[in-house]
């Protein structure tokens, strides 16, 4: 019912009919103002609608693919609020949207097995002939860290994809793309726990985070 309500919703707001609900009218206000892309919306919500099933992804494409349409998406309506349309700016956003959805779905995994669920892609699973049971329990832990390992290095290739296309990227998009910080760092601290995605260390806040958004911020870089 949510997502038929937000669907109905963004169809109304492009109508100049929205409801009068608080979100669906600021986001009315922002079309209007910023002129944002109905596709990308429409794409965060049949992804969305999509993802209801609760089952795991097949493959790594499969994630991919939810990312670039939810994280991705937000992205490009992110530059385009701040008045960038620019293709090397979009191909970054489409990396990195990728990037945050693989690791947000790494993060996740450890929530998600304490209530005996794995979202991971099956076919690495199955090719390191790993079970759902197996990450519930966190049996063949060596086989797990290949897992991740292999998962965490698809989110890092798109990361440094992302950074290739910065000399091309304007400079007023970088705020856009200070959500790497959080990728990258995620990123850091897993490979120093080995890719032991079970590991404390990665459950604790990083209190230098906010100091790295403020140089990336600064140096104008993602």
């Amino acid at each position: 019912m949510r997502i038929e309500f937000w669907r109905n919703a963004v169809e109304d707001i492009y109508q100049d009919n929205p409801p009068q609900q608080p979100v669906a009218i600021e986001l009315w206000k922002a079309v209007r103002r910023q002129n944002l892309t109905k596709r990308w919306l429409m794409n965060i919500i049949d992804q969305r609608e999509k993802n209801l099933d609760d089952r795991a992804y097949r493959d790594i494409s499969e994630l991919e693919t939810y990312a670039e349409n939810t994280q991705s998406a937000l992205l490009y309506l992110t530059l385009e609020t701040l008045g960038v349309r620019n293709i090397h700016a979009d191909h970054a956003a489409s990396h990195i949207g990728k990037a945050q959805g693989i690791v947000t779905c790494l993060r996740a995994t450890p929530y998600h097995a304490s209530r005996r669920k794995v979202f991971l892609p099956m076919d690495i699973c199955m090719l390191h002939g790993v079970s759902q049971e197996d990450f519930i329990r966190n049996n063949e832990a060596k086989k797990i860290k290949d897992i991740v390992y292999d998962i965490a290095s698809q989110a890092h290739v798109h990361l440094e994809h992302a950074r290739s296309f910065k000399k091309n990227v304007p400079a007023k998009a970088f705020p856009a793309f200070l959500c790497t910080v959080a990728v990258a760092d995620y990123l850091h601290k897993i490979q120093k726990a080995d890719f032991n995605i079970f590991h404390p260390s990665l459950h604790q806040k990083s209190t230098l985070l906010p100091l790295h958004l403020y140089i990336r911020s600064w140096k104008k870089t993602y």
